[in-house]
């Protein structure tokens, strides 16, 4: 229950940000103050040399790693660390402009001008060879460095290329994929649909706006190549990293749920998974439902490696300035949202940016140290109070939770949803589905696990598969055998429609879930927005429901079979078929939500489940609106951290137990008092 620390020789929480000391080599007494500052604010690490490429190799074969030197040199004196970023995410001007087939292509076949961020081909092996030769010489350099602490590969991987090398490299991937057989691709992508049957594989073309996007096989499966490329990539890039620094952990900062690529399958050659997170505090929605979402992600970064802490590797301390409205953090907020991300997982607290430069499209994003240059500011206050709170958090570093509860969000499943034309073009809303059903479980301060479908299902008491529209092979037989074993499923309309291929499956839906769920669906309904039914509870039902809840957008029209109803649609032409159903199998239930609802009937569902599965809570206790209780353990001690994202103060009844507060000292029972955007971390009295 106790992972090592991300780096050994500093057991401690990390504090710091992106640091750009590249742009201030003309101001040698600026990079003076950063280090004042730096101790200030109790930061203990940057991330250096994201986009540094430029100023580390001004002309091809020309480097300059003196100014690098002294910035680490200086880091190391003054007890700071680094990690130390390989420089790929942009490339120089000269390398563009020599070696024109690094940049990238577009889908319409337009190769891209020189600039901008991640224009770069990842195909291309004299771009793989120009990052892996200034890797190396990075490695070489700063290998026994007292400073380094990680490696930061790129930034923000994302982006496709569509060149001749890249057409080509598909085409070798599909071949391996479908054992050089053109019959079975042909088959699998049912090409014989307005007569598309591929008769060599030069044919094969990536999708296009003026080719062919209307293949769903051929998208689907360029989406996996896309990962596949991107993450070789990568491997290109850490190959020197792991041969000369074999004991330096690498990450490369994700982008939450980021749909162009597939995390999953990057998440095992990561050493410790980190993002960025830039949600849009006080806006048109409350901010505890945001914090949700956002928790929701979290849950995701941390399951990504079995429960392994993660890294918060970039927020803001203030603002952004590319979102619609650039609203300030609240006062309070930046400290709750940063250990936000303590209380699900992460090891870490880093910003985008250290400080504001000059220049460039991020001039005026949030950053530590403003333009004003000094620390006589409110936001450097905000930061200065989260260092000195991670400071006391020795104990919860390599900490983690082992959840009963796991949610399915899988990214192929995902990018056939999007694709698929019906039963609505408009609000699928496949991730806004995941995470209503993820919020009743924040509120009542549950641990869960965000999932994909070929994770191990065994250790949970209560799996939760919304819209799995696609159901790969060996993932029914695993679900199957989770509720034979005494485990709950849960699974929603739209549910086992295609194969891994995109195929429908025949014999009707929910497909290879036909067996569990105990139930067939026959068609289903896509409502108007302004369209509405409802569900009624069948009475002395297994399930104490009682109230009618709403049904909207998609009410999909099913037979049980096995299954049992717990209720019916209200109206329409299909009033009184099923809506709800549940089915015994072996020792465990499978459930059928037929219908698209609004929070409150699955809060009043899963408040059921709860209390049936005698699920833990990480505080057991009612929680008001708008804080959560996450929980953190090393198997022995628990940390409890209440969390409240309402503006207004709220009272959290702790009843009898008594409890530790680690920020304060004091021991603490019965109700306590959060003020808004307040937070209470707590230890458990043994």
């Amino acid at each position: 229950m106790k992972y090592p620390p991300i780096n050994s020789k500093y057991p401690h929480m990390l504090h710091g940000g992106d640091y750009n000391p590249d742009q201030w080599i003309k101001n040698p007494e600026i990079l003076d103050e950063d280090i004042r500052l730096m101790k200030l604010a109790h930061c203990n690490v940057m991330s250096v040399g994201i986009f540094a490429w430029d100023a580390l190799e001004p002309e091809e074969g020309k480097f300059q790693f003196e100014w690098l030197d002294n910035i680490l040199d200086k880091l190391a004196d003054n007890n700071i660390y680094a990690i130390l970023a390989t420089p790929s995410g942009a490339r120089p001007l000269w390398l563009a402009q020599k070696y024109p087939e690094v940049l990238r292509v577009q889908a319409n076949r337009v190769r891209n001008l020189p600039g901008e961020r991640h224009n770069h081909c990842f195909t291309s092996p004299i771009y793989r060879e120009k990052t892996r030769l200034i890797n190396k010489m990075l490695a070489d350099r700063y290998k026994d460095h007292p400073a380094l602490l990680a490696w930061h590969i790129s930034n923000e991987y994302s982006g496709e290329c569509h060149c001749p090398l890249c057409q080509d490299a598909f085409r070798t991937w599909l071949k391996q994929k479908y054992g050089n057989d053109l019959d079975k691709l042909n088959y699998a992508w049912w090409t014989a649909f307005w007569g598309h049957t591929y008769t060599d594989w030069s044919q094969i073309q990536s999708p296009a706006p003026n080719g062919d996007t209307k293949i769903h096989g051929l998208n689907l499966d360029w989406m996996r190549f896309v990962t596949h490329q991107t993450l070789e990539f990568y491997k290109n890039e850490i190959a020197p990293l792991k041969e000369i620094t074999p004991n330096i952990p690498v990450t490369t900062n994700f982008m939450g749920t980021f749909e162009g690529l597939n995390y999953w399958e990057m998440a095992p050659y990561i050493d410790v998974i980190s993002w960025d997170n830039y949600p849009q505090w006080h806006g048109n929605r409350p901010d505890w439902e945001l914090a949700s979402d956002v928790s929701f992600v979290h849950d995701i970064n941390r399951s990504l490696k079995g429960g392994k802490p993660f890294m918060l590797m970039e927020s803001t301390p203030s603002m952004t300035n590319w979102q619609p409205v650039s609203k300030l953090k609240r006062p309070g907020m930046h400290l709750l949202s940063s250990i936000h991300a303590i209380a699900h997982g992460s090891d870490t607290v880093q910003y985008f940016q250290w400080r504001k430069g000059r220049g460039g499209s991020e001039k005026f994003h949030g950053a530590v140290v403003d333009h004003c240059g000094h620390e006589n500011t409110r936001v450097f206050n905000d930061v200065t109070e989260v260092g000195k709170t991670l400071e006391k958090l020795d104990d919860i570093v390599g900490t983690t939770v082992k959840p009963e509860v796991a949610i399915i969000y899988d990214w192929e499943n995902r990018w056939a949803i999007d694709d698929a034309l019906g039963p609505r073009r408009e609000k699928k809303d496949y991730l806004l589905t995941c995470q209503s059903h993820y919020r009743p479980f924040w509120n009542r301060g549950i641990s869960v696990d965000v999932i994909d479908m070929d994770a191990d299902f065994s250790n949970y008491k209560l799996l939760i598969a919304p819209m799995l529209y696609m159901v790969r092979p060996g993932v029914t037989e695993r679900i199957e055998k989770f509720v034979k074993d005494g485990g709950t499923f849960i699974t929603t309309y739209w549910s086992g429609i295609v194969d891994e291929n995109d195929l429908c499956f025949l014999g009707g839906f929910p497909g290879p879930l036909k067996k569990v769920t105990g139930i067939w669906s026959e068609e289903i309904d896509a409502l108007y927005d302004d369209d509405v039914n409802f569900i009624v509870p069948e009475k002395n039902s297994t399930l104490e429901l009682n109230d009618e809840y709403e049904a909207k957008e998609l009410c999909d029209l099913i037979h049980t079979e096995t299954a049992h109803v717990l209720a019916r649609y209200k109206s329409d032409f299909y009033a009184g078929r099923p809506a709800l159903t549940v089915n015994e199998y072996g020792k465990g239930k499978a459930y059928y939500i037929a219908f698209r609802n609004n929070n409150d009937f699955l809060d009043d569902f899963y408040e059921i489940l709860v209390d049936k599965l005698s699920i833990k809570k990480s505080l057991d206790t009612q929680l008001p609106l708008g804080v959560t209780a996450q929980l953190r353990t090393d198997g022995e001690n628990k940390f409890i951290f209440l969390l409240n994202f309402a503006p207004q103060k709220n009272i959290v009844d702790l009843k009898q137990v008594e409890f530790l507060d680690i920020l304060s000292g004091e021991k603490v029972s019965r109700k306590i008092e959060l003020p808004g955007y307040g937070l209470r971390i707590l230890k458990k009295v043994l």
